[in-house]
């Protein structure tokens, strides 16, 4: 759920809501996406029921900032949740869909888009394999890095896979 993903970052140090949806963007979306909206919404349940508590520093030019840690009881639920089994997401790819009734529009439509959804990825990797350099040496990482880096290795797989059947796509569509 989200409150376990921003519980996860706050495993590492007091955030920000600003600092949180940037965390998001930059490094947990591989694998996890929020809305700035839906990380504050998230924020305020997480703690109604004690996960999280808020300190408030005034500011005089803004608003005052609002910096949120993890809470025992937050970091308790974190460990309940992260023992229990976990099930597969279901997909829901609106491209495949397309592909699938696709025969009804000329292929060179699709082929389009196949190729759209390529580039897409291709910049998704590139950006992950920068971030993966920021690692350095992945045979002496601490233990809570090396568990980000296992993310974002999903992440690199997860938009090479993708690449691959772009190319195997159009490359069956070319043939037909």
């Amino acid at each position: 759920s989200l409150a376990h993903a921003i519980a996860t970052i706050l495993l590492q140090s007091p955030q920000t809501g600003y600092d949180l949806s940037k965390e998001f963007s930059e490094r947990v979306s591989c694998y996890w996406q929020a809305t700035s909206q839906q990380i504050y919404r998230e924020l305020a349940r997480m703690q109604e029921k004690g996960w999280v508590e808020v300190e408030v520093l005034p500011q005089s030019v803004r608003p005052d900032k609002k910096i949120y840690s993890l809470t025992d009881v937050g970091r308790q639920e974190l460990i309940s949740w992260i023992a229990q089994p976990s099930e597969p997401t279901a997909i829901r790819e609106d491209l495949l869909v397309k592909v699938r009734g696709g025969f009804i529009i000329p292929e060179d439509i699709l082929i389009r888009e196949i190729e759209r959804r390529k580039q897409f990825h291709q910049q998704k990797l590139a950006y992950y394999r920068s971030r993966e350099l920021e690692f350095g040496d992945v045979d002496h990482l601490s233990r809570p890095q090396r568990h980000m880096y296992l993310t974002l290795r999903c992440g690199i797989r997860y938009e090479t896979m993708w690449i691959e059947w772009c190319d195997e796509a159009i490359a069956c569509l070319i043939k037909c």
